[in-house]
């Protein structure tokens, strides 16, 4: 396997210099009938934030004050700068860039940066996959300008500003501020291929290290790696369409198909996926999304499929093909290990994989945090002898110690209750001396007379713990339980809280009921 040292990258930039004013004549249909700038408040003063094509050849420019463009152009036409909404269609259109690679960054205010390190065969070369994302822009009515490059900041400069080469690109693209650029100028400093030939230690005293550090960046020596908006996925497989598809038996044949695929792949690194994750891209550029996480990890394709089918049958909104689905991938975000098992006919029944296939296809049908379960944890105190988690969570890997559910001796009632109060409801109760066992107690308005009681059973506090307890003072105190049964045949589960030489007055707690 070659190492990751050797590989060569290869990064492509995306700069959309007109996206805040093209964003508005794509959300209004079309263009106003005079020239249009974007403004916004800067130091207390309206400026232009951004211009179109025709304020542009006005000689109207980005920070000239509203006040002089007006002066100059007297029709302008003026619309609120919205940096919020640019940003949002920015990142719509990184989805769309996703067909290309899962590796898509932001480069705000008005740019992408794609790693397609082994991507571009899909396409042929770079130059094609280069093509073909300038000619999706295009389509949405956008102009943009693409670069490619050994590193991004390579990439980034020589599409912002519209060079060939890095070595025309001029020194503002070293972003090190107005001061170092003009110093840079009188200097006879005007490009990076200019900065190129010169010694690099008087740039680094004269300017500063940043600059130096951008410069090896600027002429790929350095590569920063980009920091992709999703995390990169485990496993990924991809179909392409000549012709886009819009029938949902084809795009469930399509999927299955994507599914067996990465069931290989899991197959042989030995894993199984925890979470799938389906992307539909839309012709038009829409992304549509889905997602199913299972308990367990699984490399079973028929499986997955069902909960696919469980999770497009759920959806509120049915996927809407609009003019088709160009490309389908299937990834697996997450996978953990999964041993292979040879299946035999002495092999028994796993029904705890049964339980969690049953768990997946409720989670998938009525969402994940509606399907929960208990656990037992290593607790003597009731309230924490339990715990609610959601059905999928990995309790393998929780937080807190675990342990078995005890199990019922036979023939003898059940020691604990089988509905357990959240907060212990406060009772009164009549004793027949203190510390001693109930006779009677009153609940909710009325009182029930003890007839049969069993106990006490203490429960010593968690010293360790600092937790407060449910009535005012200290939470640190004894517990005395008894099973009672009143002379209605009803049995409770009854404690005092705290003995006399802990405390002045006991108090007395309803915690459960048995069935």
């Amino acid at each position: 396997m070659q190492h990751e040292a050797f590989l060569t990258r290869r990064y492509l930039a995306v700069f959309l210099p007109l996206l805040p004013t093209q964003r508005l004549v794509r959300n209004r249909g079309s263009a106003p009938d005079a020239p249009f700038a974007m403004v916004e408040k800067q130091r207390g003063a309206m400026r232009l934030a951004a211009c179109d094509p025709a304020a542009h050849a006005l000689g109207l420019t980005p920070g000239m004050a509203l006040a002089d463009a007006r002066a100059r152009v007297p029709d302008l036409a003026v619309f609120d700068h919205d940096p919020v909404a640019d940003l949002n269609l920015l990142g719509w259109f990184a989805d769309g860039c996703e067909r290309y690679t899962p590796a898509c960054m932001l480069d705000p205010p008005q740019g992408l940066l794609l790693d397609i390190t082994g991507c571009e065969h899909v396409f042929g070369d770079a130059a094609r996959l280069a093509k073909d994302v300038q000619a999706r822009f295009s389509r949405h009515g956008l102009s943009c300008r693409i670069a490619l490059g050994g590193t991004p900041d390579s990439a980034q400069a020589k599409a912002r500003y519209a060079a060939r080469a890095i070595s025309d690109v001029p020194v503002e693209a070293l972003d090190g501020g107005d001061k170092v650029h003009k110093a840079l100028r009188r200097a006879g400093l005007r490009s990076i291929g200019d900065l190129a030939v010169r010694p690099r230690k008087p740039l680094a005293a004269r300017f500063g290290q940043a600059v130096v550090v951008r410069l090896a960046r600027l002429l790929e020596e350095e590569d920063p790696r980009i920091t992709p908006r999703r995390s990169l996925p485990t496993i990924h497989v991809t179909q392409n369409f000549a012709e886009p598809i819009s029938r949902t038996n084809d795009v469930l044949a399509t999927i299955e198909m994507l599914a067996g695929g990465a069931a290989l792949q899991l197959q042989e690194r030995g894993q199984g996926g925890r979470r799938f994750e389906i992307r539909l891209f839309r012709s038009d550029g829409h992304v549509a999304r889905l997602a199913v996480d299972t308990g367990t990890p699984t490399r079973d394709a028929a499986l997955l499929m069902r909960l696919i089918r469980e999770r497009i049958d759920a959806l509120s909104d049915p996927l809407d093909p609009g003019f088709g689905y160009d490309l389908i991938r299937l990834e697996v975000p997450l996978a953990e290990v999964l041993a292979n098992v040879q299946v035999g006919l002495e092999t028994k029944i796993d029904t705890g994989a049964a339980a969690a296939a049953l768990i997946d296809r409720l989670s998938v049908r009525l969402g994940a945090e509606r399907v929960r379960q208990f656990h037992a944890r290593q607790s003597h105190i009731p309230e924490r002898a339990a715990l609610e988690r959601v059905a999928q969570s990995d309790v393998a890997k929780a937080d807190w110690p675990k342990a078995d559910w005890p199990k019922p001796v036979p023939g003898e009632p059940a020691m604990r209750p089988f509905r357990l109060f959240e907060t212990p409801q406060p009772i009164e109760v009549t004793a027949g001396f203190p510390e001693g066992e109930p006779r009677s107690f009153r609940w909710r308005r009325h009182v029930h007379r003890v007839t049969r009681v069993e106990g006490p059973e203490r429960i010593s506090p968690e010293w360790w713990r600092h937790a407060r307890g449910y009535a005012p003072g200290n939470g640190s105190l004894t517990r005395d339980y008894y099973r009672v049964e009143d002379n209605e045949g009803r049995r409770f589960w009854l404690f005092r809280r705290g003995l006399y030489d802990e405390i002045e007055r006991p108090l007395w707690y309803l915690h459960g009921i048995f069935a």
